[in-house]
């Protein structure tokens, strides 16, 4: 007998639902996905409280996910990340929630949050020695994985929201700017003195920002096939990565959200959200990145499946 499993995962810029059957035998299907582009961490600000029009669009769209979810039995895993988690006005939103959506929120640590990212990464893509990065809208999230085991997790308090508000990297990038901005990312980076062990390994990459990135590659790749290759697995040299941060560098964000892969809704925000990336390829003399579907949901999935079945599989074609 199946059981499903409905899982929330509340980020800084998008907030998302996936739907999964899980059948006797522990495989897994699919049945839906939702995502929404709600910015909740959109003008936090220094005073770290969460703005009444982003909690506006987030109560919103968890409104539109309840008509969906509750149209499926099973249990429901609701989780908020860096936004929520840094916000001194989180006991509020999460009473608004509970009372306008009737849905519980749990808020989970950055800690976990990475632990989680290194289950939904580490049981889908070979990676046994490597680092793991999740580049949200509010924080990042680094995996040290060390013969296949997570042996450093740590959770920063920079992502593409924050950056791209920050340090005006919405639009037309100055050089002033993009210089403050890669300092303070490169300031944040070299505190964590651990990430010399990672050098010449692998990364594998994560989080909208990372993922538009793989995008934007994959159709250069297709060479104007309608079917590009799955972002999942797909690895890139280090050398691409730059050239295309270059092209973005030179763009407006009109321009940005033209270009195949980024969506208009990122536009504003990938620039701040790829320079961890960037900075992490350069600092740690990597030759190529990897990058990752799986993360955060896919985490608490297998999580879930070893909990009741003693075991996980992966999701059927």
């Amino acid at each position: 007998m199946s059981t499903n499993l409905k899982v929330i995962d509340l980020g800084s810029n998008s907030v998302r639902l996936r739907i999964t059957k899980i059948l006797d035998d522990g495989q897994t299907e699919l049945l839906r996905y939702e995502k929404e582009y709600v910015r909740l961490s959109e003008n936090m600000g220094p005073e770290r409280t969460l703005k009444e029009e982003p909690m506006a669009r987030t109560l919103k769209a968890l409104k539109d996910f309840k008509e969906i979810y509750d149209q499926f039995d099973g249990e429901i895993i609701a989780v908020a990340t860096a936004a929520v988690r840094q916000a001194t006005n989180q006991r509020d939103f999460l009473e608004r929630v509970e009372q306008e959506v009737g849905l519980t929120i749990q808020v989970i640590s950055g800690k976990r949050e990475a632990y989680l990212d290194y289950l939904g990464v580490s049981r889908t893509l070979p990676l046994e020695n490597g680092i793991i990065i999740d580049t949200g809208g509010a924080s990042m999230e680094l995996i040290l994985v060390d013969q296949g085991q997570a042996e450093e997790t740590v959770s920063l308090p920079i992502g593409s929201v924050l950056l791209s508000q920050r340090y005006h990297l919405g639009d037309q990038v100055s050089a002033a700017n993009l210089y403050d901005a890669v300092i303070k990312v490169d300031e944040v980076l070299s505190s964590q003195r651990w990430l010399s062990r990672a050098r010449h390994t692998r990364v594998v990459a994560l989080g909208g920002s990372n993922r538009a990135l793989a995008k934007m590659y994959r159709w250069r790749l297709s060479d104007g096939e309608d079917v590009p290759l799955p972002v999942h697995g797909l690895t890139m040299q280090t050398v691409d990565a730059y050239e295309m941060m270059d092209d973005l560098l030179r763009m407006d964000r009109e321009q940005r959200g033209k270009v195949r892969g980024v969506s208009t809704a990122r536009a504003d925000v990938i620039i701040g959200g790829l320079l961890p990336i960037m900075a992490l390829l350069r600092q740690l003399n990597m030759k190529q990145v990897m990058f990752s579907s799986n993360g955060l949901r896919e985490g608490l999935l297998f999580e879930y499946i070893d909990q009741k079945f003693g075991g996980f599989r992966t999701d059927r074609a």
